[in-house]
């Protein structure tokens, strides 16, 4: 998929997830080691930054800096990480925060003579407020980010509580919007969600008793040979500071909400390896793909999927349809994020960085491309610009996603709605507009109806415009730029002098 990195400039046509968390605690192992291998597994969750804490029993040390993982860390940067617990981060910018070293993750934030280290997967939607009280109160930034608002707001309830869980229990009951994060001290490590449930996060446990591990899929704990142990259920903050069952602490710091998992992670930003809410995803992508050969079918010769995320759907696609399935689209896996700049004449066919029809197989062939989203609509064109350009008769575009209409505020990049082609053209018009010969989405009902997790109950705001955290007039009318600007404080704190 497309990304703004990726291309040089362009926007990408698919929506954007803010990162991913991984952690560990684990004496004796090599937990650098563990995270790095840990944030692989999770890099297509992030590719603009990459971190990892790690706490030894006297302190707490981190590497981050800009790039992928294999870019940030080598031996020698892994070796000077030693420790019994970590943290690691990968990330995406969304709120409060532009390209930059002091945004990447995880923050750092001093207690008395005490560090620790957080790193958060999501968006908090009130952290303007927060942050401007905190610096009322002399609490000093190095950058806009909400996670450090987060950080900062943690170290200064529990300098007030001299207790770690109740500075974060204080903390889960000011912050509002989406939040997995994770969290260490030089001791132990801590792993807490919102109270909807809107980001993803798991436990796992490694073999022969020697440790835990969480992260935001479940691919992270597997490439560790963790077992999948249970989920961080919404509201929860777990400590860990032993290697068995005992060294498991699960406190309910909030009272649950209505359950509201972003039904994007079985859309498009989980792998489809992992299991989400008990869901697996890869099989929630091939129902998907069938729900809409039932809703949507039309004659064509084959089928094919855009990869990666629309593969399964597609082969669900062919196979409640009937209509053969081939490979039509080659993806370059070698493309991720670079800091050489292509030329003009390349940008202008950006998309080929990434993507490249297999002309023998589409030639003269009516197609059904399936597709996981269409966000802005340019991508999308340049795909069946290429494809016609190879060959396809005709092109008949398959989304196992509902035409996305409103912005995210919870940890996606998609806050400006008039970048949104769907809330601005009919489905016909945005057919023209891409040359398809037909456009099709599949139903808010029926996505859902294809995901079977644990929990009923995601958040579809993104379609249906109902979000699970109110969201203020404010932020609906700002710009995703205008959060990125150094005076982010807002004027007013609302209200909130007597928590502090």
């Amino acid at each position: 998929m497309l990304s703004s990195d990726g291309v040089g400039g362009l926007l990408s046509d698919k929506p954007e997830e803010a990162c991913g968390v991984f952690g560990v605690y684990a004496p004796g192992e090599d937990v650098s080691r563990l995270t790095y291998f840990g944030l692989h597994a999770l890099q297509h969750r992030g590719q603009e930054s990459a971190g990892i804490a790690v706490g030894d029993g006297a302190s707490v040390v981190a590497n981050k800096d800009m790039g992928l993982v294999t870019q940030v860390f080598d031996e020698g940067a892994l070796s000077a990480l030693t420790g019994h617990v970590a943290i690691g981060h990968t990330r995406y910018s969304t709120s409060g925060g532009h390209s930059s070293w002091e945004a990447a993750q995880p923050h750092l934030s001093t207690i008395t003579d005490e560090i620790i280290a957080l790193a958060h997967n999501g968006t908090l939607v009130n952290s303007h407020a927060l942050g401007r009280r905190l610096v009322e109160l002399g609490v000093t930034f190095r950058s806009s980010a909400d996670s450090e608002v987060a950080a900062k707001l943690i170290g200064y309830f529990t300098q007030e509580s001299h207790h770690m869980r109740e500075g974060i229990r204080r903390t889960m009951e000011l912050i509002e919007g989406a939040y997995a994060m994770v969290l260490i001290t030089q001791e132990a490590l801590y792993a807490f969600r919102d109270p909807h449930g809107i980001r993803p996060l798991v436990i796992g446990r490694l073999p022969e008793g020697r440790g835990w591990v969480v992260a935001s899929e479940t691919c992270g704990l597997d490439i560790v040979g963790a077992e999948y142990y249970r989920d961080v259920e919404p509201g929860e903050v777990i400590r860990i500071n032993g290697t068995g069952p005992g060294g498991l602490i699960i406190e309910q710091a909030v009272p649950a909400r209505p359950h509201a998992l972003c039904i994007f992670e079985y859309v498009y930003f989980a792998r489809p390896d992992s299991i989400i809410d008990n869901m697996n995803v890869y099989q929630a992508r091939d129902a998907m793909g069938r729900r809409l050969a039932r809703e949507a079918p039309v004659e064509a010769d084959v089928v094919i999927g855009v990869p990666d995320s629309g593969v399964p759907s597609a082969i669900g696609y062919a196979g409640e349809s009937g209509i053969p399935y081939i490979e039509g689209i080659v993806k370059n896996r070698y493309v991720g994020r670079t800091f050489i700049q292509p030329t003009q004449a390349l940008r202008e066919r950006g998309i080929r960085l990434k993507l490249n029809p297999l002309t023998s197989s589409i030639a003269g062939k009516r197609l059904v491309v399936v597709d996981d989203s269409i966000v802005r609509g340019n991508t999308a064109r340049q795909l069946v610009a290429m494809l016609r350009e190879a060959g396809a008769r005709e092109i008949h575009l398959r989304i196992v996603s509902p035409p996305v209409c409103w912005p995210c505020f919870y940890g996606i990049d998609t806050d400006v709605q008039e970048q949104l082609i769907s809330a601005r053209m009919s489905v016909d018009e945005i057919a023209e507009h891409i040359g398809v010969d037909s456009l099709a989405y599949i139903s808010e009902e029926g996505l859902v109806g294809c995901i079977q997790g644990r929990h009923q109950g995601y958040c579809t705001a993104c379609f249906s415009g109902s979000y699970p955290v109110k969201i203020t007039e404010r932020q609906q009318q700002s710009s995703f730029c205008d959060t990125m600007k150094p005076q982010w404080w807002p004027q007013e704190s609302q209200g909130m002098s007597a928590l502090f």
